[in-house]
């Protein structure tokens, strides 16, 4: 292992070897069989990763401070009271509810977890597999999902409590009748605190996942193992990993620049739209682009020595 500062590290660098992984990999020759095969395994590592949207509804709110003040507390005390009535159902309505978010949000992460390692051997070996690497990255898949476990309870946690914290706030100024300036002050206080730890979360989850994972895949240890080894690079290149960071929005905005521009001079648009909608097909479909980004971390990561090229025939 080495912890030595590298004299050179390009975000430029992997872009070339990245695409040219690709090629090797779908193109050379093509394969459709590989293509499904890998599809499968990239399906898992971005299983749960995507993320839909849409407008909520609309209200019509009475025009003036006062109006809009009292429909509140009047919508406010209807609720109350709707819910006081029927506790006898909403209750265990909601035990049955949350319990049912908290399998499938715990299955999914399993599986992500899992799909994490297999997308990631298939890349490194130029394997299209399922069963080997299921069963031989078993134990770091459930290292990583304990890891992604505790990270997000810990998340809920100390995020949850500021958005709590905004929320008594604006109900206080609501009920006050008027924006009192302790109650403005606060909530943009705790809002900053909220951006803060959400984007400290945020990149503990990226480091994790782009560089993390690699460690425990060449080195067989447990994720906060491999967080140890990762810290010794991190510390003393703080600079390079944040401009790692700000590239990869460029390349998140180039890959979606891309594909737009493919759908809009295809013949079949709507056809290719509609098979990007289906989990599994999509992610054949876009195979090309997750396999250039997951390489690209990759060979970013090989630029601070050997000890951690994936690609190597001894990895």
């Amino acid at each position: 292992m080495t912890t030595e500062r590298p004299d050179r590290v390009s975000v430029i660098d992997p872009i070339t070897p990245s695409i040219e992984r690709a090629k090797i990999m779908l193109f050379r020759p093509f394969d459709l069989k590989k293509w499904f095969v890998i599809g499968f395994c990239a399906w898992l590592a971005y299983l749960g990763s995507g993320g839909g949207g849409g407008r909520g509804p609309s209200f019509n709110m009475p025009h003036g401070p006062d109006g809009h003040r009292e429909q509140i507390a009047e919508d406010l005390y209807k609720a109350k009271e709707f819910v006081l009535e029927n506790l006898y159902w909403i209750i265990p309505a909601t035990i049955a509810v949350v319990a049912v978010v908290i399998t499938v949000w715990l299955i999914t992460i399993w599986l992500n977890s899992r799909g994490k390692f297999m997308f990631l051997h298939c890349i490194a070996q130029n394997k299209a597999e399922v069963k080997n690497p299921w069963h031989k990255f078993k134990k770091h898949a459930n290292s990583l999902f304990l890891f992604r476990i505790i990270l997000s309870i810990l998340g809920f946690l100390i995020v949850g409590l500021p958005v709590l914290g905004i929320i008594f706030l604006v109900i206080m100024m609501i009920s006050e009748g008027g924006f009192i300036a302790f109650s403005v002050l606060g909530t943009v206080l705790l809002g900053l605190l909220v951006f803060i730890l959400s984007t400290v979360l945020f990149f503990v989850k990226k480091f994790t996942l782009d560089f993390v994972v690699p460690v425990m895949f060449l080195r067989t240890i447990s994720c906060v193992a491999a967080w140890r080894e990762f810290m010794t690079i991190l510390s003393t290149n703080k600079l390079r990993f944040a401009l790692y960071l700000l590239f990869q929005i460029v390349i998140a905005m180039a890959i979606g620049t891309i594909i737009a521009i493919g759908f809009c001079i295809g013949c079949c648009v709507c056809c290719a739209s509609i098979l990007l909608l289906v989990p599994y097909i999509g992610t054949v479909i876009l195979l090309p682009f997750l396999v250039f980004k997951r390489s690209y971390s990759l060979y970013y990561l090989r630029q601070f020595g050997p000890v951690f090229d994936v690609f190597s025939p001894t990895a």
